[in-house]
């Protein structure tokens, strides 16, 4: 078994990696997902150890002496952070030549040639679902024969091994949270809408939605749903709770948890049973009697990607919820005393300045506790980037999808809407959600009664500022340009 390090690399300051689906970003409130995705074979793999330097404050300096302690380096990379990331495996391999060192993630599952070419120093990419491909290199077997592989012969030519079938038995896979609490220290992760200290895993793998946007479905987990069992979910649970006590909140981080409703309010009892609080990702269309499960049984809150307050273009991007049902949905969770923190995207195809409006007042109409405004991003491998490069949306000099500080960018761009519109529109979304006086009358009593929640929220005020000030940075610095 060859001397395994995982590592999230060093990356802008505040980088998110870990971030699920599209939002892996500098954020506008600094906060920080856990490393599921490195975690998951670092489990499989004996004496291994999981690094997640951005959280951790690690800077290259710092695990660069790692190098000379391993073997084999597996990298987690993404369409913002992967010129930075090839440039850590560069600096890695100048300082142990003989380091094995590959990428894993959505950017080098889709582009995997591609991918080698602008990389001379990492020797392999995996495609999709690549715990077993990365087991099996650790366990010292020739390259040629491990499905799910693309290499570098002798030669420096690109071998694209035979894919590798997704996983079906997810209950034969190793916990991941015994890696978390042997690698990381859970208190440097943290959101703006769970409890801290949180933690989260998955409990499946896939989506059967079909949003065009979404980066995992497309690119390495598929549209099939494949669950464990609840039984395991909650041995593992149960497990954590006694080995990690400072955990106040579970999160499950599957695409959408809420696809299987019979499982989703099973594992809900089972956590009412531990005696635990958790969150999921949910869709906005659980029938209230699935609410009404999830609440009796210690749910906390829903994440609910809404999108956008307009009909056509929900249906553009196929995400397969009506606004009426959405409605429904929020005044159930409200009624029924379910927080929402729901999340909203800008520049979606068919936005227009009116759609924009919409979606703002169709915020403000629902009211979730707390939101999250994104721009559209078209991570290669996806429809909306296909979509994209068809129609000339892609603005190249912002294909990496953020800029040298890890901010956001909008790549996208219409006749009738152009970058300054987008980003004009994410603050001022965020301006006319947040500064109602009934938000901030909400907001005010949340750090009244608790003193935890008065440093974090001013904290995070400032933070938010803060963004909102880069983000002007950068437009100006755009405007002069052009």
């Amino acid at each position: 078994m060859l001397a395994t390090l995982f590592l999230q690399p060093p990356s802008f300051d505040g980088f998110d990696g870990g971030a699920g689906s599209r939002y892996q970003a500098h954020r506008e409130v600094r906060s920080f997902w856990f490393p599921t995705w490195l975690g998951q074979p670092a489990a499989l793999v004996p004496g291994s150890r999981l690094v997640d330097a951005p959280p951790a404050g690690l800077t290259l300096a710092d695990v660069l002496p790692l190098a000379r302690d391993y073997e084999l380096v597996v990298m987690h990379t993404s369409t913002p952070s992967f010129a930075s990331d090839i440039r850590v495996a560069q600096a890695l391999k100048e300082e142990n030549p003989r380091l094995l060192v590959g990428l894993v993630g959505a950017r080098v599952a889709v582009d995997r040639a591609g991918s080698l070419s602008r990389a001379p120093a990492v020797d392999f990419v995996c495609g999709n679902e690549f715990d077993y491909t990365i087991l099996e290199v650790a366990e010292g077997r020739p390259l040629a024969g491990i499905a799910g592989l693309s290499w570098r012969d002798p030669s420096g030519a690109v071998v694209n091994n035979p894919e590798r079938p997704p996983l079906e038995d997810l209950d034969a896979l190793p916990w991941v949270t015994p890696v978390y609490a042997r690698d990381l220290r859970i208190e440097d992760y943290f959101n703006g809408y769970l409890r801290h200290p949180y933690l989260s895993l998955y409990t499946g793998r896939g989506c059967r939605s079909k949003c065009t946007f979404c980066l995992w479905p497309q690119t390495v987990g598929g549209h099939r749903y494949r669950s464990r069992s609840v039984r395991s979910v909650a041995e593992e649970i149960a497990w954590a709770k006694q080995a990690l006590p400072q955990v106040k909140e579970f999160f499950f981080d599957d695409d959408t948890l809420t696809d299987d409703l019979p499982r989703t309010e099973g594992i809900a009892r089972e956590m009412s049973r531990i005696g635990v609080t958790w969150s999921c990702n949910a869709k906005a269309n659980v029938p209230r009697r699935t609410l009404e499960v999830m609440r009796d049984n210690g749910v906390h809150v829903l994440l609910v990607g809404y999108e956008s307050g307009n009909q056509g273009i929900l249906n553009n991007v196929k995400k397969g919820v009506r606004l009426d049902i959405a409605r429904r949905f929020t005044e159930d969770c409200n009624d029924l005393g379910i927080t929402i923190h729901g999340t909203f995207i800008i520049g979606l195809p068919g936005e227009t300045r009116e759609t924009i409006e919409e979606t703002i007042r169709f915020a403000c109409e629902l009211d979730p506790h707390t939101i999250q405004v994104s721009l559209a991003a078209p991570y290669p491998g996806t429809e909306l980037y296909r979509q994209a490069v068809e129609h000339g949306w892609l603005d190249a000099a912002h294909a990496d999808l953020v800029d040298e500080h890890g901010v956001q960018l909008a790549p996208l761009h219409y006749p009738h809407l152009d970058h300054e519109d987008m980003h004009a529109a994410v603050e001022r979304f965020y301006r006319e959600f947040y500064f109602r006086p009934s938000k901030i009358a909400e907001i005010v009593g949340e750090m009244v009664r608790s003193p935890q929640m008065l440093r974090r929220r001013l904290r995070e005020g400032v933070e938010f500022f803060q963004y909102l000030r880069a983000r002007r940075e950068h437009a100006r610095g755009v405007g002069a340009t052009t």
